[in-house]
Parts: structure tokens; C-alpha cells; sequence
């Protein structure tokens, strides 16, 4: 039997590890937002994004990669860190 390095990995596939269950990244933009009372369209106006992008970030929406320029921008205009905007959640056990 092979010694996996973390119990979140479920196999070993060509020298890939294959993780079953990792966690989750949630976007928190809402939150600091809703608190400054900035909304979509002035974030969308400030940053220059449209609002489309603004509103996925804002609801939590499915978004499979992250630009790292567009957080930027966000948490420039919004006076925040990165930590703000974006949580990791732990697996559920």
C-alpha cells in the first residue's frame, strides 16, 4: 500500500496525485462591498470592467480561473487586502 502525503488524496495516476475533495475558494466581494456601500455599478464604472465580471465576483458565481489584475483593481478601488475578498473553506471532514 502506498503512503499518500495527506489524506486528501484518493490515488496516484502517472506520478499525479488525485485529490478528492480539497476545499473551496469563496468570494467574499459582496461583504465588502455591501459594507462600504459601493455597488456593482460604481465598482464596474471605478474599475473599468464590465459590470457582468463585477456581478459574478460579487454574487459568488462559478468562475474556473481567477484574474489576478481584476482582483487587484477591486481591492484598490475598495481600500482592501486580498483577504478580504477571498476565503479558503476547508473540506468538511
Amino acid at each position: 500500500m502506498i503512503a499518500y502525503p495527506h489524506k486528501g488524496v484518493s490515488s496516484i495516476e502517472n506520478g499525479i496525485f488525485i485529490l478528492k475533495n480539497y476545499g473551496r475558494v469563496v468570494i467574499t466581494l459582496k461583504d465588502v462591498m455591501d459594507k462600504q456601500g459601493m455597488t456593482r455599478n460604481r465598482l464596474s464604472t471605478l474599475t473599468g470592467h464590465a459590470y457582468n465580471l463585477v456581478n459574478r465576483y460579487y454574487q459568488n458565481a462559478p468562475i474556473t480561473s481567477v484574474d489576478l489584475d481584476v482582483l487587484a483593481k477591486m481591492c484598490f478601488v475598495l481600500n482592501c487586502d486580498i483577504a478580504d475578498v477571498l476565503r479558503y473553506e476547508r473540506p468538511k471532514k
